[in-house]
């Protein structure tokens, strides 16, 4: 999945004014629909977590339904109302060159949050019950159409940048979300149907106890997102920066995305026997790695190559981009241990403390910004950077630190809703 990026920013970057539709989807289209997504983003921790049976699928599928419902229509009066002027100009004060295009690509996202609710509902459960590989599956159609249709772009090339790439970006959710639907299908009318009923069923109550502060949580870090644009458009080089943001981006969360899709991993191996010192160790690996294959790309031609000729940026935005590779260095490795210590304390329904983390990044992340902005001096994306890894340590750091505070080895919790530690448990804390 983390290759969509990469590739939708090449593509545009070979058509008309690859520095406007670059800056406009980068700098406003993606921050914005992140932003509206945010509240559903955690379905897929929460479905892998919490659809053990029939019932509990069923109530989580009902509130995926309302929040994609009500999110869609957010998505819309943002992107088709006067609101859209007041957010774009008044509040992230992007250049008004890229403002009109940017509505276009938003306005082509409208569907891409329910497409994304449904399939990350359907993909937990195929990874509660061990069908992780139809996951894999979806994710490859939806690369296959992503290309299809940048490919098509590219070929007639009369159609502008920011209408290619967020309908190609709309186009494989939409897809993807199709073919998992299918492939859930078995497991629903099987394992989930027949697996026996929680001890303690799973209510309404303790349903947004337990995901209210995860959905607060993406929520709130992607509002990093925006206020990141907002910086960059009020700093020097602010157009520089706001095109080439999405292509660097693009980069580093194809690395991100292998820490990310750990958090699920640890959120259903965490009750096997001996499973936290095991994910320790694979999550060091993994760490080493990812930062391993971006240092190689900061410190060696791979950069220019990328950014140049893969990425068709000019050379100044492609010096500009390959400086920017050593400030992300290690977000890669933040990403596997932000996953590896979330997802112990998602499967010991602790959820608050993921949220005290973010609220922790965004206030620190706001502040760096606000000071960048007003005594900062150099490339806004620079800046920004270096922003974004101190928040993130800090966050990690929070992380750590509540892990260690839980009363007993996560893998030797129960699995029932009713154990110590668990859903009821939770229940009872103050809110």
């Amino acid at each position: 999945m983390g290759f969509e990026l990469p590739a939708v920013s090449a593509v545009m970057a070979r058509l008309d004014s690859p520095s406007i539709h670059l800056a406009a989807y980068g700098g406003v289209v993606f921050p914005i629909a992140l932003l509206i997504e945010g509240p559903i983003i955690m379905l897929l921790a929460a479905s892998t977590a919490l659809c053990r049976d029939w019932d509990s699928y069923a109530m989580l599928r009902r509130f995926m339904v309302i929040a994609a419902s009500i999110l869609t229509v957010i998505h819309l009066i943002v992107a088709a109302t006067p609101l859209y002027g007041w957010f774009v100009d008044g509040l992230l004060g992007v250049p008004v060159e890229i403002q009109a295009p940017a509505r276009i690509g938003l306005l082509i996202l409208t569907p891409w949050t329910a497409a994304i609710a449904y399939r990350r509902f359907q993909q937990g459960v195929l990874i509660r019950f061990g069908r992780s590989q139809s996951v894999g599956i979806g994710t490859a159609v939806r690369l296959l159409t992503n290309a299809t249709v940048l490919a098509a772009g590219y070929i007639y090339g009369k159609v502008p940048g920011i209408v290619v790439g967020p309908s190609a970006v709309a186009a494989g959710v939409i897809v993807e979300a199709v073919v998992v639907g299918f492939l859930v299908r078995p497991v629903i009318r099987g394992e989930l149907r027949s697996a026996p009923p929680a001890r303690n069923p799973l209510t309404s109550r303790r349903l947004l106890s337990f995901y209210l502060p995860l959905a607060v949580t993406p929520l709130i870090l992607l509002i990093g997102q925006p206020v990141a644009s907002a910086a960059l458009s009020r700093m020097e080089l602010p157009l520089q920066s706001l095109a080439v943001w999405p292509v660097l981006l693009g980069l580093v969360f194809t690395l991100r995305c292998l820490g990310f899709s750990f958090n699920e991993v640890v959120v259903v191996q965490m009750e096997q026997p001996g499973a936290r010192r095991v994910l320790r160790r694979f999550a060091l690996i993994l760490a080493l790695a990812t930062t391993t294959v971006l240092g190689l790309v900061a410190a060696t031609p791979i950069g220019r190559f990328w950014f140049e000729t893969v990425s068709a940026l000019d050379p100044e935005l492609a010096g500009l981009a390959t400086a920017g590779v050593w400030l992300a260095l290690i977000l890669p490795a933040q990403s596997v241990f932000y996953s590896y210590y979330q997802g112990q304390l998602v499967h010991a329904h602790r959820t608050r403390a993921v949220t005290e983390s973010v609220i922790l990044y965004l206030t620190v992340l706001s502040t760096l910004l606000l000071v960048a902005v007003h005594f900062g001096r150099g490339p806004g994306l620079y800046l920004v950077q270096v922003a974004i890894l101190v928040a993130g340590i800090l966050q990690l750091v929070w992380l750590r630190r509540c892990c260690n505070a839980l009363e007993s080895p996560a893998e030797n919790r129960e699995e029932e809703y009713g154990a110590t530690g668990s859903l009821g448990q939770f229940e009872s804390e103050e809110p």
